[in-house]
This record gives C-alpha cells, sequence and structure tokens, in this order.
C-alpha cells in the first residue's frame, strides 16, 4: 500500500472542483453576509469533508499517504488562516460592502487554487530533476520566518501593480452591487471590485510561495499537495467572517506561524543533506548522521505552534483587558 491509482486521482479531484463550483454559485447567486451559525456549520462541513478523504486515502492507499495528507493539510491550513489578517485590511481599506465581501473571497480563493497548481506542478517537476532544490526551500523558509516574526506584511494594495492597474484601466470611486463594470458619464469603466479581486489574487501568489515550498517538506506526491491546498482553502471564506474580530486578540499568531515555518525550513535541509549531500563540504559526513523528522513529529509540532500562539494570545488579550477596566474604574474613597 501507498501508492493512489490515478482514477482515483482524477475521480477525487474532480468532486472537489464540482464542490467548489456549486459553492461559487451560491455566492453568486444569493449574495449576503452569513450568521455564525452558518459560517460555523459550512466550516464543520469541510473540516469533516478532509477527514473523511483522509479516511478514504487510508483505505485506498494506506497509512503514508493518509498521514502526509492530514499534516499537509494541517500545515496549509495554519499557513491559511495568516491569510485572514491581510484579507481584513484589504476589506477595510477598498471599503468592499460586507454584503460582497463572500464573493470577493471565493474569487480571491478560485485565483489561489489556480496559482498553487501551476506552482505545485512546477515545483514537482523541478524536485524531480534537482533535488538539491530542497536546500533553497529550506533557506527560503527559514528567511520567511524571520520576516513573518519580526516585520509586517504588505497587503499589496499599493503596490506596483496596483498603481499600474489604476492608471490603464478606469475605475469608478463607488460599488455598483457586485458588478465589475458601470457606466459613469456615459463611459465604462470597472468598479473597485476589479481592483479588490487583483489585490487578493496578488495575496493569494505571495502565500503561495511561501506555502508551496513549506508542504513540499511533508510530501512530495502533487496530487497530496494540491488536495491539502484545496481543503485548507474550503472553509477559509468563512472562517473570515466566523473569527473577525477575534482575529485582532491573536496578537501572537505570527509568531506559531513563524515557529512552523522554520520548522519546516530546517527538515527541509535536513531532507537536503540526505537527498543531495554536498561531500566536497568537509566534515558533510557528520550532517548525514542527523536523521530526517518524520511525519508525526511535523503533524505535533504543526498542532502545539498553532495551539500555543492561539492560547497565548487570548490570555494577553485578556489580561490587557481586565488593565483597562482596573485602570477605568473609579477609585475609591
Amino acid at each position: 500500500m501507498g501508492e493512489l491509482h490515478l482514477g482515483f486521482e482524477i475521480t477525487a479531484l474532480v468532486v472537489l472542483c464540482v464542490i467548489l463550483v456549486a459553492d461559487l454559485l451560491i455566492v453568486l447567486k444569493r449574495p449576503h453576509l452569513p450568521s455564525m451559525k452558518e459560517c460555523a456549520a459550512w466550516i464543520g462541513f469541510y473540516v469533516g469533508l478532509a477527514l473523511v478523504f483522509a479516511l478514504v486515502l487510508l483505505f485506498v492507499g494506506g497509512m503514508k499517504p493518509a498521514s502526509e495528507f492530514v499534516t499537509g493539510w494541517l500545515l496549509e491550513y495554519s499557513l491559511s488562516i495568516d491569510n485572514l489578517f491581510v484579507f481584513i485590511i484589504i476589506m477595510a481599506k477598498f471599503g468592499v460592502p460586507r454584503k460582497y465581501q463572500q464573493e470577493a473571497l471565493m474569487v480571491g480563493i478560485i485565483i489561489a487554487l489556480i496559482a498553487r497548481g501551476l506552482f505545485i506542478l512546477a515545483g514537482s517537476v523541478i524536485i524531480e530533476h534537482f533535488t538539491a532544490v530542497f536546500y533553497v526551500f529550506g533557506i527560503f523558509l527559514l528567511w520567511t520566518a524571520w520576516k513573518q516574526a519580526f516585520e509586517e506584511e504588505d497587503d499589496g494594495s499599493d503596490s506596483f501593480i496596483m498603481r499600474t492597474v489604476r492608471k490603464v484601466f478606469p475605475v469608478s470611486d463607488e460599488y455598483e452591487g457586485n458588478k465589475l463594470r458601470t457606466v459613469v458619464d456615459g463611459k465604462k469603466v470597472f468598479t473597485p471590485m476589479l481592483l479588490v479581486f487583483i489585490t487578493l489574487g496578488i495575496t493569494d501568489v505571495m502565500f503561495a510561495l511561501d506555502s508551496i515550498p513549506a508542504i513540499f517538506g511533508v510530501t512530495r506526491n502533487p496530487f497530496l499537495v494540491f488536495t491539502a491546498n484545496i481543503f485548507a482553502l474550503m472553509g477559509l471564506r468563512q472562517l473570515y467572517f466566523l473569527l473577525g474580530g477575534l482575529l485582532e486578540r491573536l496578537a501572537y499568531l505570527h509568531y506559531g506561524i513563524a515557529a512552523i515555518l522554520g520548522f519546516i525550513g530546517v527538515k527541509l535541509l535536513i531532507h537536503a543533506i540526505h537527498e543531495a549531500p554536498l561531500d566536497f563540504i568537509p566534515g558533510f559526513d557528520l550532517l548525514k548522521k542527523i536523521p530526517e523528522v518524520p511525519i508525526w513529529l511535523s503533524l505535533a509540532f504543526i498542532v502545539v505552534a498553532m495551539g500555543t500562539a492561539v492560547l497565548v494570545s487570548i490570555v494577553a488579550a485578556n489580561r490587557a483587558e481586565t488593565r483597562e477596566v482596573d485602570e477605568g474604574a473609579p477609585t475609591e474613597r
């Protein structure tokens, strides 16, 4: 066991695409602000679907693909949560009406899947012919971990690309429902929704540059890499509305994400040492004795890192609120 049949992979991808298309059609036909109950139900559905898929993988391919999928899914889900912070900034900057934010997010997710699919194909080909690329991936993730921990993220709304788009395409100042085009003074122009779609797309490509090398540290199977990304992005739209203001309380979440990226970066470097040893370096044989990081350890680290970051953030936020209440309370005489 361990190998997945091509027929199974094609069937699974078709089913997942049908689900995504159905979700998109629902959003387009009935744009609305989802309730907390609706968001929780959809998130539960997608998480349950991912767990069912893991069980199917266990039955069809055995423990190896199932464990790699679950670890990759949790890794991508953790990194995708970081997207939500930037999504909130983008929506606020462009003043997207809450009623139409679902559609904007869904289009962003579709763009993300296309971009990640291309990156996965490219990454698979590179890895197949140049295993030393794991050194590059590892170093890149360590650098990304440092940026995640100590630098602010860019939402892309003021980038050179966005400034160019504003110059090339006439854009109106007001939204007109969820339309991309409108008429102003007899001229057809684009609505700000176009800028929102492009900004979300740029942001998703930026995040894909981080997440794709990371998941290749968990599995080299392109099918598992892509399905883990699909399931991680499924429900992200509802999670955006469910968490909402809670994200502002998770002040230390980026440290947890940085720890995960750093851990996977080290894991990739260790893997590179075994797969593409640099024997011309004196004493390199000593590095070969470092054991490869097992899947179970990667899974445990991801869960602990995210859990710790969330817990510390919530405790710190509660203490800050208590302090503000105490300082604002009138003193007794």
